[in-house]
């Protein structure tokens, strides 16, 4: 099995920590960030960053769906991790100042990929496909804080 990474960025413009308190605001607007792909959304406990566990639905692809849930912690400043305990995938959020009133967002997933002929596959076309759906979330993260 091999380490499977995606990896998106953007730019937007709003501070870096009106951004970080978006994307941890689980019980208000993550969701209203999620695109399509994204389903059965639930906050389980807390809901504010660090202690917060998430379920949802992922639908990668026509064929795949993730079943997640979702472990939050913040361990270090500007840093989201969410862990599912359901497979190995992590996905960390970096929020980090770009200048006056700008914020870039680095969203990364990794996890342990299949082997064979299959995990070459994943590896060669799962993080184009998780990368497609953070630039959704990206957008819509943007589109928000930048009001």
């Amino acid at each position: 099995m091999a380490q499977v990474e995606a990896t998106t960025e953007r730019v937007v413009a709003a501070d870096a920590e009106k951004v970080l308190d978006a994307l941890a605001d689980y019980r208000g607007t993550r969701q209203k960030l999620l695109p399509e792909q994204f389903s059965e959304y639930e906050v389980r406990e807390g809901g504010d960053g660090e202690g917060t566990l998430v379920h949802w639905k992922l639908q990668a692809t026509s064929k795949r769906v993730r079943d997640c849930l979702l472990e939050v912690s913040e361990p270090t400043d500007g840093e989201l991790v969410e862990k599912d305990r359901n497979s190995s995938m992590v996905t960390t959020w970096r929020v980090t100042p770009a200048g006056e009133g700008k914020a870039r967002v680095v969203v990364t997933s990794t996890w342990k990929g299949a082997g064979g002929i299959g995990g070459f596959f994943e590896q060669t076309f799962a993080p184009k496909g998780l990368g497609r759906i953070y630039d959704a979330v990206l957008a819509r993260l943007a589109t928000e804080v930048e009001k």
